[in-house]
């Protein structure tokens, strides 16, 4: 079996038969892949050749701006042919094709791993290097407003799975020169690209080094979303909590990056990566930003009381009325004592069976096509919990408490962190349902614990609040003050430049 590997670098020859066989024999059965020869000159003129793969490149640019004119028009006008013959390769680069973007190379290893980007390698006779054409053109799909991070108020455009447009997006919003696009390849088949945006004198350098040398140790073969990258730099593996952000959107990169964070975008993704990231931040949205200080202060306490009720309710439920029903007031305790007359299971069981349910539904409602999803979840709710409680199997109160908790579990921003708190809820109610009340607490301290321990690149994951930064709690998950009192950006951060108003310099200066 052909196996193609980029091992050890080869030199382009000058003899163009060898660099055509090296090619072809590289793309051996790739029937995708166009091989074309010509001459420039006429019949008797030099030898060229040029490769491309068939739906990735610009076809319209290779006849109208390079074909064309080198086989043709190059005899036209000056030089005439006779100058042509002499000095062809620089006629060939400054005279002849008409495209704004091209360089050499002289590995042939480099001049296929273009060829497969999209671009098109070009071989003159008698010369050691490939002009590689940038005529990058694949299929995209255009921006929309991203589908998990809707907003009320703020910019509608979302990342696409090209990482071109996606940098554009992002600079569309940064026009500072001190603003940078690096750019690395991943993975020893896929050779994907990756991109570390920041800004040069605002973010920490000892980060932006880390960021670099997790992302350079990277080996794997292949790299087909940023989910892949992810998971190799993140510091701890097993924890339920994400240490890196992702986002859809082009504002909350730019946002971050004006903080002096670290954003990572990797081709065939529309989810940016951003690190340094805390649990503050996941509780965030980004029309906090676009209101009136005012109103995001209330939504965000909003957000606050639903995480916790998401996170706790089903297991203080199961505490309440298994081990501490004296803690709950006689004409309530009598209440939920009528709507489980007849129930035979405990109300551990109980949660255990409607939480699944849920999760089921919540899954089926995410595989299923979209225009159906979301019927099938409501609608598959209602019809199970009314059955349940019509067949005696779970109480009324119990669907009420799991409807509760499934509520204020969407009203979280950040969907991986939503997921976490489901999988600690679980924890939360066996501990509630073996030691009540006692147990509950204590998986809250032991979440608790793991959180301040827990960092994502040097950052403490529960910044503001521990460390405790009184210049940082200007803008967290309660609290959000106008614009004009948010001089600063975030201390824990540590960026170079600290103040957000007045701070840095203008170039046109």
């Amino acid at each position: 079996m052909h196996e193609q590997k980029f091992e050890s670098a080869t030199t382009i020859s000058e003899i163009i038969d060898d660099n055509i066989s090296k090619v072809k024999n590289a793309f051996m059965d790739s029937n995708d892949v166009v091989f074309r020869e010509f001459n420039i000159g006429g019949p008797e003129g030099h030898r060229m050749f040029l490769s491309y793969i068939d739906g990735m490149a610009d076809k319209i640019l290779l006849n109208d701006f390079v074909l064309m004119p080198l086989m043709l028009k190059a005899r036209e006008v000056k030089p005439d042919l006779e100058d042509i013959r002499n000095s062809l390769i620089d006629a060939t680069k400054n005279s002849a094709m008409a495209v704004t973007d091209f360089k050499e190379v002289d590995q042939i290893e480099d001049a296929l791993l273009a060829i497969m980007a999209g671009e098109t390698a070009l071989f003159i006779d008698g010369y050691n290097k490939a002009i590689i054409i940038a005529t990058r053109l694949w299929p995209a799909r255009n921006t929309s407003e991203p589908s998990a991070e809707t907003v009320i108020r703020g910019p509608r455009d979302g990342f696409v799975e090209t990482i071109r447009f996606n940098t554009a997006l992002v600079r569309r919003r940064i026009r500072d020169t001190r603003f940078k696009v690096k750019q690395i390849r991943v993975g020893t088949r896929s050779k994907t690209d990756i991109a570390i945006m920041y800004i040069d004198d605002i973010v920490d350098k000892r980060v932006l080094q880390k960021v670099e040398e997790k992302i350079k140790s990277i080996n794997i073969d292949a790299v087909l979303d940023s989910g892949y990258v992810q998971q190799f730099i993140e510091e701890k593996q097993f924890t339920p909590f994400p240490q890196i952000q992702t986002t859809e959107r082009p504002d909350v990169v730019a946002g971050a990056v004006y903080e002096g964070r670290v954003a990572i975008i990797v081709d065939n993704s529309p989810f940016a990566l951003i690190v340094p990231t805390t649990l503050n931040a996941f509780f965030q949205s980004a029309e906090d930003y676009y209101s009136r200080s005012s109103i995001t202060t209330f939504v965000r306490f909003l957000r606050l009381m639903v995480g916790t009720l998401s996170l706790v309710a089903p297991s203080l439920y199961i505490a309440l009325t298994s081990y501490h029903p004296g803690i709950i007031p006689n004409k309530l305790i009598l209440s939920i004592a009528a709507t489980r007359e007849g129930i035979p299971f405990p109300a551990f069981i109980e949660a255990i069976i409607m939480e699944l349910t849920l999760e089921f539904l919540r899954e089926a409602g995410v595989r299923l096509p979209r225009p159906i999803g979301s019927t099938i979840g409501i609608v598959g709710g209602i019809v199970i919990g009314q059955a349940a409680v019509s067949a005696g199997i779970v109480s009324p109160i119990m669907v009420v408490v799991v409807a509760i908790t499934a509520i204020s579990s969407f009203a979280i921003p950040n969907y991986e962190v939503a997921t976490s708190f489901r999988l600690i809820r679980f924890i939360l109610m066996i501990l509630g349902a073996i030691y009540g009340l006692y147990g509950v607490v204590l998986g809250c301290m032991a979440t608790l614990i793991h959180l301040v321990n827990l960092k994502s690149f040097g950052t403490p994951y529960l910044a503001p609040m521990a460390p405790f930064s009184m210049e940082d709690m200007k803008d967290t998950f309660i609290l959000k003050l106008p614009w004009k009192y948010l001089k600063k950006r975030p201390i824990h951060l540590d960026p170079e430049d600290v103040l957000r108003q007045g701070g840095g310099e203008d170039d046109s200066k």
